[in-house]
């Protein structure tokens, strides 16, 4: 049995899909299963549930180390991945211990570029202190490392729709964005190896973007003026918290836009390697979604 935690969330939810495509049963883990839905994550909500049969609905809460021993019990893979938080890394390690106290065998977890022990993204050093904890356990653990989603890129719809900006702080560094599909993917082939590959694989897109270029990828697909404005990372973080974005969730897009111009970011090739075709394309997922950047209303050029 495979065990899907964050099973409403944007890589759980694409990981059961992509098991489910495969005909592959899975244990979706979530606090409110009846949120399981079949639209993709970061789309539009949608009342229809997740019917697939080969999809278990359980209920439990990462905060509660019982009822994650519950939910792990006769398992033999786990798929980790939390939303980022100020609770996720105590959540991903009673994740770890409920998986050592069931026997389960390997440990998919779900990391982030940089996961060090000084990294300059908070998150990262969270990611770095559980990937050490599974290190230690004794699990076979393999650690996926994907780059900025695509699906994230819808946040900046409505400024793009209202006034045809982009705003950013990335200076001219370029940023791999990889669809969290694809993510799914590339978890489910993994899951479903006979053996665990083990290991510590970044994801990427197939080509990293500045935002001056997305500004002007997206005024073609729009036709209409896209304008990045760079508003360094006070700025950024400013407009962030005033749209009420929590402190600390600004700050951590502030840091991962930062990494990209200290570490800048090439394509890697685990998604062929492991799927056997290639990611899919930013501006793919763009014409997909072009509806959330289209203006509402009247739009001035100023």
């Amino acid at each position: 049995m495979i065990v899907v935690m964050g099973a409403t969330g944007a890589t759980g939810g694409a990981t059961l899909r992509s098991l489910a495509a495969l005909g592959v049963p899975a244990r979706a883990l979530s606090r409110a299963p009846a949120r399981l839905t079949r639209t993709e994550p970061f789309t539009a909500p949608s009342t229809t549930p997740f019917t697939e049969p080969l999809i278990e609905p359980f209920v439990a809460d990462a905060a509660d180390p019982a009822s994650l021993r519950t939910a792990f019990r006769g398992a033999r893979q786990v798929f980790l991945t939390m939303a980022n938080g100020p609770e996720q890394v105590r959540y991903e390690l009673n994740a770890v211990e409920a998986a050592v106290d069931c026997g389960v065998e390997h440990v998919l977890k779900v990391s982030a570029p940089a996961a060090e022990p000084d990294s300059p993204v908070a998150v990262s050093r969270g990611h770095h202190l559980v990937e050490e904890r599974l290190r230690a356990s004794g699990l076979a653990t393999t650690v996926l490392r994907p780059y900025a989603f695509m699906q994230k890129l819808l946040l900046l719809a409505p400024g793009v729709a209202a006034a045809g900006v982009l705003p950013g702080a990335m200076d001219d560094a370029r940023c791999n964005y990889v669809d969290v599909r694809d993510v799914g993917d590339v978890a489910a082939a993994l899951l479903t190896r006979p053996e665990p590959l083990g290991g510590v694989h970044p994801l990427t897109g197939g080509r990293a973007y500045s935002h001056r270029e997305l500004a002007e990828l997206l005024g073609g697909l729009l036709d209409r003026p896209v304008r990045h404005v760079d508003l360094g990372p006070a700025g950024l973080r400013a407009q962030l918290t005033g749209a009420g974005m929590p402190g600390w969730l600004a700050a951590h897009v502030v840091e991962i836009q930062r990494l990209a111009v200290a570490r800048p970011e090439a394509p890697d090739d685990t998604q062929v390697r492991l799927t056997g075709r290639p990611p899919r394309t930013l501006e793919a997922f763009l014409r997909e979604h072009l509806h959330h950047f289209r203006r509402t209303g009247p739009f001035i050029e100023d």
